[in-house]
């Protein structure tokens, strides 16, 4: 999969408080494979990262919210943390970011706390998916199947559980992708 997703751009949905290896590990994968991402945040400047508990390194917003456009995105990640997605679903802005590429039929991947953003664009209705365990009440109040595995594949969606599962998401991540992108094409 080398260069597999060239000429493709990603929009990585964070903001302070997202957990590290979340944003880092697949923004790497999907650049390896020759995607350009771009770190999509409600604000301008740079976003503070998490390494569990303690703060990690601060990441340059490359797009604000508020001047980034779906449409010029092929896919969406979503990295967890518990601040990052908490603090993103009470943006009505991001939000409706989130279910345009739902409603577009690009593919998401999201993990850990990330799928909270998919209950809040009222995503997860009828769809098998993971998170971090804290969220399985959310997700199946939400009309979600949760499960708990390591990546789950679903459609356009991609989810999983917390960074020990990076190796697998990343993995099904960039399949998704690229069948999506070949789908279009």
């Amino acid at each position: 999969m080398a260069k597999a997703l060239d000429g493709k751009r990603i929009a990585i949905l964070s903001t302070d408080g997202v957990e590290q290896s979340e944003l880092t590990e697949p923004r790497a994968a999907l650049e390896k494979a020759g995607a350009k991402t771009d770190l999509v945040s409600p604000a301008a400047g740079k976003i503070q990262a998490m390494q569990h508990h303690e703060k990690g390194d601060r990441f340059d917003v490359d797009v604000e919210l508020k001047s980034a456009n779906p449409d010029d995105y092929d896919a969406l990640v979503l990295p967890g943390g518990v601040a990052n997605p908490d603090a993103l679903r009470t943006i009505p802005e991001a939000v409706k970011f989130v279910r345009s590429f739902f409603d577009s039929r690009k593919p998401i991947a999201s993990i850990c706390h990330g799928p909270w953003m998919l209950v809040e664009a009222d995503i997860a209705q009828d769809h098998k998916m993971t998170s971090w365990p804290s969220l399985r009440t959310d997700i199946r109040n939400a009309g979600g199947n949760w499960v708990d595995e390591e990546v789950v594949q679903d459609g356009l969606i991609t989810t999983s559980r917390k960074p020990d599962d990076l190796p697998a998401f990343n993995r099904e991540m960039l399949k998704s992708f690229v069948e999506n992108s070949q789908r279009r094409e």
